[in-house]
């Protein structure tokens, strides 16, 4: 066996609600309890991973006690800086402080490692085994010099791993023993990229600018029922924006949906629904900070592009996503292995709704500038041309005539007339008329007098609920409550809840429930001035995460475990809007 393969075996896949993600923006890192970070991708999100080991593959960089030990960990207040906490039978107690350096070089990744010996000394064992293209090409032209910094390269990247020192090198891969005194610290540098700097960063002012920058972009959420949680959600969808404003869906790709179902998809892309439901909950919760205008201004330059023809996601550099390919990898136990996503081919109706939806919640908050009332104009006249046809829907699905996509864009429409001059408004107000009367005629369920799928698919969908939440029909309208109350009947196990029934199968045989979907039951609920069920299913949805709390899309009701990619952006923007609405 060589010492890539070791690197496997030695630290097998976690569940996931043990893992931790550091990030940057521009890229991140998944840790695991071990200290063993075991998926990175570089330089950018969607590039090929260097650490691969989370999919079966070689790659990974662990710092591990060298004595039995048992873990702890968090993250440091309002940022992604994650502090593993190892109480070891040998040595006491041991810190290692992880995190991705910020301000983040777009072309460079730059992570740090800090151990500290919190009580005796501590003994740790490094293994570094970093390898481009997701884990098929080895370090090479390793070199240490005398200040114990290595360098080498592996594919196009250059890498610079500082604080190593002496190790043993085979394979490409490089172990070594690192004791640390009582009360001191070690720190470790790992720069990879398309180039480096002429010498390495500083740790210690590497990473106070760090948490400096942190500090500065997650602010204080004062009205919130958790507010704790609420600013940690916010620097989650920190940590997923790039500087130019993209924000991934998730970290990761490939991670089973539902075991040996197929349901493995990349999501390391930017989707402009989730890009709309993390501005609008950051206008929800304080306004216009400069995340929330980053947001905005990619979403724009996206709109006003690609008008009527914009597609649902892009890479964060705003490039179309790659079609979906294997790269090779075993994947994770129950996953197939996918990078890239089908979704570059697909019309998503709602999208132009749920634009319009955060242009108005950027003129509330005196943060819509030119290019977005260019942008509103351009998305009216898409929902104008486009409206009638069928369209993948927000699960992104078969192409039908989906009723949530029109009502999206009816609550879009309504929601900019009010920010709009007086001969624009009526038009948009005409049209979400138009839109309404037509999807009422063919989409109410004709004995419940709900909101029905599709014309041709009679069911119950939880995604029906939020556009009244959003203005599309007042939150008391017959139609409304009637759609809550069959969510409730239908899709509702132990305060989660499932998007929908997939060919009238019992809850839970094919997908586990969504918790965006949860969070908007939550907001329905307290709408409709049902509090005490509100702030249950807040409650039970929030807390479906492991120690980092961090959100996937699905939750497995009866394992209790997290299903899907971690973390998920649009997840967390729920939680920190319903954490908002719930305190109105």
């Amino acid at each position: 066996m060589s010492s890539a393969e070791e690197f496997c075996r030695q630290f097998p896949p976690h569940v996931l609600r043990d893992y931790a993600l550091v990030a940057d923006g521009a890229r991140g890192a998944v840790v695991g309890p071990a200290g063993d970070i075991a998926w990175m991708c570089a330089p950018h999100w969607h590039d090929d991973a260097v650490f691969a080991a989370l999919l079966g593959g070689r790659g990974g960089f662990s710092v591990t006690p060298s004595h039995p030990f048992t873990w702890g960990g968090c993250y440091e207040p309002g940022t992604l800086v994650f502090r593993h906490h190892w109480t070891s039978r040998g040595d006491g107690t041991i810190d290692c402080r992880d995190a991705m350096a910020m301000p983040s070089d777009p072309d460079c990744a730059v992570l740090l490692r800090e151990v500290t010996a919190v009580e005796g000394d501590a003994h740790v064992d490094v293994v570094f085994d970093l390898r481009a293209q997701f884990g098929q090409r080895a370090l090479r032209s390793l070199k240490r010099d005398d200040a114990g910094r290595w360098t080498g390269r592996t594919g196009d990247l250059h890498v610079r791993l500082s604080g190593l020192g002496e190790a043993d090198v085979d394979d490409g891969v490089l172990r070594t023993h690192l004791r640390v005194p009582a009360g001191e610290r070690h720190h470790l540098v790992l720069e990879v990229g398309t180039r480096l700097r002429d010498t390495p960063p500083d740790p210690e002012h590497t990473w106070t600018s760090t948490v400096h920058t942190w500090r500065s972009a997650v602010p204080e959420v004062r009205g919130s029922v958790a507010p704790t949680e609420a600013a940690h959600s916010i620097a989650v969808i920190r940590g997923l924006t790039s500087d130019d404003g993209g924000m991934v869906a998730a970290a990761t790709m490939s991670l089973p949906e539902h075991a040996d179902k197929g349901r493995s998809y990349d999501y390391r892309y930017a989707w402009i629904r989730d890009q709309c439901y993390a501005g609008i909950a950051l206008a929800e919760a304080g306004g216009a900070d400069p995340l929330f205008r980053t947001l905005v201004g990619f979403v724009t330059r996206r709109v006003l592009e690609d008008g009527p023809e914009l597609v649902p996601a892009y890479t964060v550099l705003g490039d179309p996503v790659p079609d979906e390919r294997s790269t090779g990898l075993p994947g994770y136990p129950g996953g197939w292995d996918i990078a890239g996503n089908h979704v570059r081919g697909q019309f998503q109706l709602d999208a132009f709704g749920e634009v319009l939806q955060l242009l108005a919640a950027a003129a509330r908050v005196d943060a819509l500038d030119t290019d977005g009332r260019r942008a509103v104009a351009v998305a009216v006249a898409a929902i104008e041309k486009r409206w009638e046809e069928p369209d993948a829907g927000i699960w992104e699905i078969e192409d039908d005539w989906w009723a949530h996509s029109r009502l999206e864009c009816v609550a879009g429409l309504k929601d900019i007339a009010r920010y709009s001059a007086p001969g624009e408004a009526a038009r948009y107000a005409a049209l979400a008329d138009t839109i309404l009367a037509r999807t009422s005629r063919d989409c109410l369920h004709p004995t419940e007098g709900r909101w029905q799928r599709s014309p041709r698919q009679p069911g119950v969908d939880a995604a029906l609920l939020r556009p009244a939440l959003y203005g599309a029909v007042p939150v008391d309208d017959p139609r409304t409550r009637a759609t809550l109350a069959a969510v409730r009947r239908d899709l509702v196990e132990d305060h989660h809840v499932y998007r929908y029934s997939p060919d009238s199968m019992p809850l839970g045989t094919t997908e586990g429930a969504f918790l965006l979907c949860g969070f908007v039951v939550a907001q329905a609920l307290h709408a409709d001035g049902q509090e005490v069920e509100a702030f249950r299913f807040f409650e039970r949805n929030r807390a479906a995460c492991g120690p980092a709390a961090l959100l996937s899309e699905e939750w497995d009701v009866r394992q209790r475990q997290l299903r899907g990619n971690l973390p998920q952006a649009f997840v967390h923007a729920a939680l920190l809007s319903t954490s908002v609405r719930l305190a109105r």
